[in-house]
């Protein structure tokens, strides 16, 4: 059986050697084992390297520009939604990011944290300044349409370059990044990501690393019969596990994010002393990774790459620790980088379970930290930890395989980890690309069924509960963007106009004498004010207009407006306020009034009724007040001219005027 994972193994460890992934660096590693026995040294050398270097990070990105810190992600979907933040794709940013992201992969391991992120707001960078540069060399103006568009490509290819993936590069970016994705952009997209993925792919052929273009994470899965028939309900099973955990960690997340940002002492010393609390972040998470500690029992002298390789080996580690307990080496064997995860006393059920307990509150804890860095690859890995625990498992429940029409099949713990990294990536991130990613990665699709059942049932639990994690990371820094309506169904909201309306306004009624109109516009500043039938309290006030101020000093007759009110008067088509208050005003009133409304004090005179008097009627008092204000009515008393949509009682009464 040893020699069995030792063949397993073998076929993985190519990628190991150049992926260039946060790990265990050479420097780290020669200081580490170069220092000597003394274990106080040992641990200073394992605690002090990722603390300097998540220090500078810090230090260097925030003092360059405050916004290059994070993955980028959830900026970038707020930009693509329609909001303008220039300095998250300034120029600037992005050298402060190359720098600080340097560091932050150099830090190894410890601080468990990716790049997929900070490389896609880097592409998005660059695909806003060639857009810029494009602009300039053509003289066109600058279009936001193909702004986006530069944009959303820009996003593809930092997920393709990662992973050696321009299929779902293309697809992450537009489920994660792309509120609106337009058909137009899709080709475009595929092409930049394809060449993204190609020249990264090239690079370790031309470093004499590989021999050909492969697959980063190659898998030796059985191809013949790679999983039986009923095994698609534990595949199932473990989407909905990882769907839970999901949710748990983003509701951890998000809750701890916002305590973060809004506890008085954090906030302050994190505005203050970025760098300290960087460091102190690495600090604990180092502490508690050391290997001769707790880091024993979770696998931590293994890189990012190395964890994810170890995970997706197709032999039962539970089966071949049986008979035989494998010894823990000095150093990682590249051969068998399965020990890493065996202890006598706690076996590879125990480490594993370790390792999901410690990691779940330890990448809380390392996406608060404010440098440059991604958090999907330790998704990834984490829910490929969840999926070889549950593959462990069943393989030591059925030793033989499960038994379908007479054939028996031993169980693949590695495809379990493989579905499980797809379905927990995918819960947190709201994307069903993540299935597609496993298989380009890997470069095997023979349990896309599987595979891609275990997300979909990871996802319809996490989008029923929670927030996606970009989702969350807008929520708790309140980035300018329009949530997700997640029903179509308008019942499935409680929220009505009375939650968010504004109750308390100053409405004026037709009986209300002209003392308090004069009161109410020179006492407050508002701008328009509801006209209603009556003051009497009603539930239901019969709306007759909206006033509107104006500008003109002469609006209100023998009243000086307050300091800093507004000035009233008619402009437009408009009603005299004589008719409501008994005396003319410089309030205009919008809307439609029946007939009975705006009853005038003066002699109604002969009520009009053909529609060709009240047009003639009307034209006369247009034609008078167009040309010259009316000698009978002093300066301050004239009121706007009349338009034909006044009421023939109105218009009856002027003209007897």
């Amino acid at each position: 059986m040893l020699s069995g994972c030792q063949t397993g193994c073998q076929v993985q460890q190519r990628a190991c050697r150049w992926f260039p992934d946060p790990g265990l660096s050479p420097a780290h590693n020669w200081l580490y084992r170069e220092i000597g026995d003394n274990h106080l040294l040992r641990y200073l050398s394992w605690t002090v390297y990722p603390m300097a270097l998540v220090s500078f990070s810090s230090g260097f990105s925030q003092s360059i520009t405050p916004f290059s810190g994070g993955s980028g992600v959830p900026e970038l979907k707020t930009i693509l939604s329609g909001v303008v933040l220039e300095d998250y794709l300034d120029i600037r940013n992005f050298g402060a990011k190359v720098v600080g992201l340097t560091c932050t992969l150099a830090a190894s391991s410890t601080i468990f944290l990716g790049k997929v992120g900070p490389f896609v707001h880097l592409s998005a960078m660059m695909a806003a300044y060639l857009g810029r540069v494009r602009v300039q060399a053509t003289g066109e103006s600058e279009n936001k349409s193909k702004r986006n568009e530069m944009l959303v490509a820009g996003a593809a290819v930092g997920v393709a370059t990662v992973f050696s993936a321009p299929f779902s590069g293309v697809l992450f970016s537009i489920e994660v990044m792309s509120s609106h994705f337009s058909v137009w952009d899709y080709w475009r997209g595929f092409f930049a990501a394809t060449c993204g993925a190609f020249m990264f792919r090239l690079l370790a052929v031309f470093s004499s690393q590989e021999e050909t273009i492969t697959s980063i994470f190659k898998t030796s899965f059985r191809v013949d019969v790679p999983f039986d028939l009923p095994e698609i309900f534990f595949f199932v099973a473990l989407g909905a596990i990882c769907g839970i955990v999901s949710c748990a960690y983003l509701l951890c997340q998000r809750v701890f994010l916002g305590f973060v940002r809004t506890n008085r002492v954090i906030s302050k010393l994190m505005a203050t002393s970025k760098p300290l609390c960087s460091a102190l972040a690495a600090l604990v998470l180092a502490s508690i990774t050391y290997p001769p500690g707790s880091g024993r029992f979770m696998a931590s002298r293994l890189s990012m790459s190395e964890l994810l390789n170890s995970l997706l080996d197709n032999n039962s580690w539970a089966l071949m620790t049986q008979n035989s307990s494998p010894p823990w080496p000095a150093e990682p064997d590249p051969q068998n980088l399965w020990f890493e995860w065996y202890h006598p006393r706690f076996t590879v059920f125990g480490t594993l379970a370790f390792f999901l307990i410690m990691k779940f509150w330890m990448l809380i804890l390392a996406t608060t930290i404010p440098i440059p860095a991604g958090y999907f690859l330790p998704i990834f890995i984490y829910g490929a930890a969840i999926g070889r625990l549950i593959g462990e498992a069943l393989s030591v429940a059925f030793p033989e395989g499960i038994v379908a029409g007479g054939d028996t099949n031993p169980i693949v713990p590695g495809a379990y980890a493989l579905a499980g990294a797809a379905a927990f990536s995918g819960a947190v991130t709201y994307s069903i690309s993540t299935a597609l990613l496993a298989f380009e990665m890997t470069g095997q699709i023979v349990h896309a069924l599987p595979v891609l059942m275990a997300v979909l049932a990871a996802n319809a639990i996490a989008q029923s509960c929670q927030p996606s994690f970009y989702d969350g990371t807008i929520i708790v820094k309140k980035l300018p963007y329009l949530p997700w309506i997640r029903s179509r169904n308008i019942n499935s909201h409680g929220v009505t106009a009375e939650h968010f309306m504004n109750c308390t306004i100053t409405t004026l009624a037709k009986d209300t004498p002209l003392e308090e109109v004069v009161k109410v516009v020179t006492s407050t500043d508002t701008a328009e004010y509801p006209l209603v039938e009556s003051t009497a309290v009603s539930p239901e006030h019969l709306s007759c207009g909206l006033p509107r101020r104006a500008s003109d000093p002469e609006a209100v007759p023998g009243d000086v407006p307050a300091p800093g009110t507004p000035p009233l008067r008619a402009a437009g088509p408009s009603f005299p306020l004589c008719d409501v208050a008994g005396q003319s005003c410089g309030l205009r009133v919008l809307g439609r009034v029946g007939e009975s409304d705006f009853q005038s004090d003066k002699p109604a005179g002969p009520k009009v009724s053909q529609p060709g008097e009240m047009q003639q009627g009307t034209s006369a008092v247009l034609g008078k007040e167009a040309g010259q204000r009316p000698p009978s009515l002093p300066p301050s008393q004239h009121t706007a001219p009349l338009q034909p949509s006044s009421t023939p009682r109105r218009q009856a009464a002027r003209t007897q005027q």
